[in-house]
This record gives C-alpha cells, sequence and structure tokens, in this order.
C-alpha cells in the first residue's frame, strides 16, 4: 500500500477539526445554518495555513449525501464526502489557476457551469492560486460571478490577494486565513507523533514549530523528512544533521560569548557551527531568533508566553540576558538584519560574519556619538577602559584579578569622601556594565563624580549631559544606578546628575534668539562636526531640541 504523507493523512475533516482558523471555521458554520451561504468565496493566506483543506470541507459540508440539506457536520462517509477528500467529485471541480490560466479554460468553465451537477446540490468550483489567471480570464469569469446559476458556488483560494482583480474581489466574500501558532502547531505535531507511536524529544518539537513559520503543512513535511530517517526517538540533533539547522546550544555559546565580550570565544563559536555545515546566513538568521527571544524575556521576564522556549532554555536565557540591555539587543538585532541581506551577494561573508559578531562582543571600545562629537570638538574623550577578553580562561593570578566584579567590592573598606569614590570609578562601572548592560555604562563613560555630601553624590556627565540626565533617570534606573553604587562604597547613596562647568548653557546673544528655526537647523546641519558623525555613522537627523 501506497504511503500516505502526513500533511494529507492528518487533513482536517469537519469544521470542528480546523487548527488555527477557528474564525473562519465559526463564521462558515453560522451562514450554514442561517442559509446564506455565498455564491463565491477568496481564502487568502499564506502556504500551508488551511486555504484548500477549508474548501473542501465547506464543499462537503452544502454536499454530503448523509443529510437532506447542507450541514455543518459533514459525516464524512458518504459517496460524495469520500470523493471530496480524495479530489475526484464529478461536481466539485478543483482548479489548478497556474495550469489554466487562460481564458479559453474559463471559457469551457462558463459553458459547463450552466448544466446542473450530477448528484449533490451543488456545482462547485474550487480554484487554487486563483491569481495566475490571466487578465482575460479574470474577465471573463466576472459575469457568471456577478449572476450566476443558482446551482453553482466558487471558492477561490490564494497566497497573493493583491494579484486578484478587485472587481473579482469585491464579487466574493473574503476571508483572510492567519499564520497558525508555533503553539499550536507544536500541539499538533505532538499528537500526530502520539498517534504514530514514535517516540521524541520536545526540545526536537518546540524548533520544528518555530521552523514551519505558521504553515502547518511545513511542519509536518519537516516531520515526515526526520521521521523517514529511522532514528528513534527523535531529538534536536536530527535538526543540525538532517535539516541543516542550527544547534540551539552551539548558538546559546555563540551568544553568551557576544554577551561577556570574549571576542576569542565568540569567533571559536562561529568556527563550530561553520564546521558543523551551517552557512554564513543560517548564523545571522539563529541570531536574530535568539537576540529576539533575550530582547522579549528582558522586557516581560523569562515566564513569558511570548517566546517559546523548554524549561532548560528559559533558565538558560533568564541567566543570559542579565549580560545584556534592551538598546544593545535592539540594536545586534537591525545590524544582523542589514547584514543577513548584505552577505547573501557577498564573496567575504564570514569575514563580514565574524567582523560585525567582534563589533557585537567589543561594543564598549567603541566611542559614543558624544564621545566622538567631543574629540571633533577638540574635547577630550575618556575612553573605556575595560580590557578586551582574548582567552576563555585567566591565564595566570594577575588575570584573575582583573576578572574581579565590583559586586564583590562589599568587601572594600566604606568610602565617605569624593577622592575615595574617583579611586574607586572605573570599578563602578564595571559593576553597572554587569548588572545594567553596557548601554547603561556608555551613558556614564565620560561622567565624573565630583561632590559627596551629605549623602549626596553629584557626578557631571560630559557632553549632551541633559539627555543623559533623562535616561539616567527614566525607568526607575536612578534607583538601580543609587544602589550599585551604595554596593561599591559601601554606603548610602542619592545621586545629582549635572552639567560640567564647560558644558553649562550660556544665555544665547539677542542676534542668536532672533534667528529662525529654519537658519539654526542649516547651521547645525552644516556643522563639520555633526556632518562627520552623519557620514561616520551612517545617519539620519530626526529632529532638533533647543538645549535651553
Amino acid at each position: 500500500m501506497a504511503y500516505t504523507v502526513l500533511a494529507r493523512k492528518y487533513r482536517s475533516q469537519t469544521f470542528d477539526d480546523v487548527i488555527g482558523q477557528e474564525p473562519i471555521a465559526r463564521t462558515l458554520k453560522n451562514a450554514i445554518k442561517m442559509g446564506r451561504v455565498a455564491h463565491a468565496y477568496l481564502f487568502t493566506g499564506t502556504r500551508g495555513v488551511g486555504k484548500t483543506t477549508m474548501a473542501r470541507i465547506l464543499a462537503k459540508a452544502l454536499n454530503c449525501l448523509g443529510f437532506d440539506a447542507p450541514t455543518v457536520e459533514p459525516c464524512c462517509k458518504c459517496e460524495s464526502c469520500i470523493a471530496i477528500n480524495a479530489g475526484e467529485d464529478i461536481d466539485v471541480i478543483e482548479i489548478d489557476g497556474a495550469s489554466n490560466n487562460g481564458v479559453d479554460e474559463v471559457r469551457k468553465l462558463r459553458e459547463n457551469a450552466i448544466y446542473r451537477p450530477a448528484r449533490a446540490r451543488f456545482k462547485i468550483y474550487i480554484i487554487d492560486e486563483v491569481h495566475m489567471l490571466s487578465t482575460g480570464a479574470f474577465n471573463a469569469l466576472l459575469k457568471i460571478l456577478e449572476e450566476p446559476p443558482s446551482h453553482v458556488k466558487f471558492i477561490f483560494a490564494t497566497t497573493e490577494s493583491n494579484k486578484v482583480l478587485p472587481t473579482i474581489q469585491s464579487r466574493c466574500q473574503r476571508f483572510d486565513f492567519v499564520n497558525i501558532s508555533p503553539a499550536k502547531i507544536d500541539e499538533q505535531l505532538k499528537s500526530i507523533l502520539k498517534q504514530e507511536k514514535i517516540k521524541y524529544e520536545d526540545d526536537l518539537i518546540l524548533a520544528l514549530s518555530k521552523m514551519a513559520n505558521g504553515s502547518m503543512r511545513d511542519g509536518l513535511s519537516l516531520l515526515d523528512r526526520l521521521i523517514s530517517t529511522g532514528v528513534e526517538p527523535l531529538g534536536a540533533g536530527l535538526l543540525e544533521e538532517y535539516l541543516g539547522c542550527p544547534n540551539s546550544e552551539k548558538i546559546h555559546k555563540l551568544v553568551s560569548e557576544i554577551g561577556s565580550g570574549n571576542a576569542a570565544g565568540a569567533i571559536e563559536a562561529i568556527e563550530d557551527l561553520i564546521n558543523g555545515g551551517l552557512s554564513e546566513v543560517q548564523i545571522v538568521d539563529a541570531l536574530i531568533d535568539y537576540m529576539r527571544d533575550l530582547m522579549v524575556v528582558k522586557s516581560a521576564g523569562a515566564e513569558t508566553k511570548l517566546v517559546m522556549l523548554t524549561a532548560q532554555q528559559r533558565k538558560q536565557a533568564g541567566e543570559l540576558v542579565e549580560k545584556f540591555d534592551i538598546a544593545g539587543l535592539i540594536y545586534n538585532i537591525t545590524a544582523l538584519e542589514k547584514l543577513r541581506w548584505t552577505i547573501r551577494n557577498s564573496d567575504t561573508a564570514r569575514a563580514l560574519l565574524e567582523a560585525s559578531v567582534l563589533r557585537f562582543a567589543m561594543s564598549e571600545q567603541f566611542l559614543n556619538v558624544d564621545q566622538l562629537l567631543l574629540q571633533l570638538k577638540g574635547g577630550t574623550a575618556q575612553t573605556i577602559k575595560k580590557p578586551i577578553s582574548y582567552h576563555n580562561k585567566p591565564s595566570s593570578k594577575a588575570d584573575e584579578a582583573v576578572e574581579i566584579r565590583a559586586d564583590k567590592s562589599a568587601d572594600l573598606p566604606q568610602l565617605n569622601d569624593i577622592e575615595g569614590i574617583k579611586g574607586r570609578w572605573q570599578n563602578i562601572l564595571d559593576a553597572i556594565s554587569d548588572k545594567l548592560g553596557s548601554g547603561t555604562r556608555a551613558l556614564l563613560v565620560s561622567a565624573q563624580p565630583v561632590q559627596f555630601e551629605d549623602g549626596v553624590l553629584t557626578i557631571t556627565l560630559g557632553a549632551g549631559w541633559e539627555t543623559k540626565k533623562r535616561m539616567c533617570e527614566s525607568n526607575s534606573k536612578k534607583e538601580q544606578l543609587e544602589s550599585i553604587i551604595g554596593n561599591c562604597c559601601g554606603i548610602s547613596v542619592k545621586l545629582k546628575f549635572d552639567a560640567a562647568a564647560n558644558d553649562q548653557v550660556k544665555a544665547e546673544p539677542a542676534a542668536e534668539k532672533s534667528k529662525t528655526g529654519g537658519v539654526r537647523k542649516n547651521e547645525l546641519i552644516n556643522d563639520p562636526a555633526v556632518k562627520t558623525v552623519l557620514m561616520e555613522l551612517d545617519a539620519t537627523i530626526t529632529g532638533i531640541e533647543d538645549g535651553q
């Protein structure tokens, strides 16, 4: 007996069996109950979400011979239901729009449509990929769609509704099929494996559900491929070996090295992935997916239902996310998306990938915009002194000493004077980076503690201090900074942010105040320092705020 693929064997047979498209199934059931079935329907959505399956279910509901009238629960046992399932019913004609897209085929359809069905209630035409019809074929359909015989129903299915003429769409009831959620695909795949009596690992099914990209058929096709390997139980290792998918543990290791600022470890992790047969584009895609999960976990917590992770993966994500901040993750994701399109057509794809990953891992070694502007204007930007990690482990006792984190500085003596705080400032910055991420540290990298009186520590923020001050005081960040600095110094601290003497805003001369906003904007845009920043960062000015 010929083997039937899972996508056909477990195809939904009734409206109640439909997965992921329940609102559409419910609407069609109500239309049948109320006797308000339209003469033409347009089902649109991505591949494998159930358009053709829903069309067949509707056809069975209208023509089931087990009932005297259309029913919402076709028997699936009568001659008509069985023939419709097989695509062989003489009254339910399935047409491939891609290969029957000419005017002659549509004219033939119109000529046959006037004849009543041979044994059923309705003659139903299901045209798949209807957007492939020519303009002439569409126009030939218009008349019969506007005034169809009472015994004729049309069901059109398409993945590209924008290519269907508006005049055709206006004569149809349109239903938009949504992508099926990974959770529902995961549930269905597990149910099928249970029925097939095949053992599996949960992390494999979770990965397959994500790889399906909202298509149940794609998920079942991938599962079919893995079952064909003959390996049991089905494990996550098969994804890398047979489907060319990144190993989740290897991707976790790469992201962990990036978060730790370990340049050598990140390069070695890329080498491991490439040696496993992955292309640079696949690695980029995997990094985007993983960092997206971290971004959501950072925003909504490790227990959020917005990410699909196993218990072990959630635990790992919850620990790893402490090495990143939201701003850094957002930057990484957008940079990776740009890189993805670049390396597709590059002869140096690996070098570009490694350079980008090192840029992420060594982000604290690069000047931010404020520092660059300060240098361009003749100021002195304070460099970041955090060392690059070139080794996976400290090679000596001296190296181990460098690894001491500021959160252990509670063992150090208390500080009650500004000079002591200044001497421990680099340790404080390291602690801020560990707890709040490199983005928060970047706000304070050019800052200086200048005064400590009555438990209030005054910090000057350098160039762009007003913007930095707002960011340091938003979302409870000020309280977090006070807690970290207090732990590092062994005392209770309240923070006050201020500008350095040479950054204080001076009153504009009367002539400057009289300038229009447009003139001042042009002067700012034409400033050599601003031009350099825009060119180097490939940036665009989106708004200008008055510093006064």
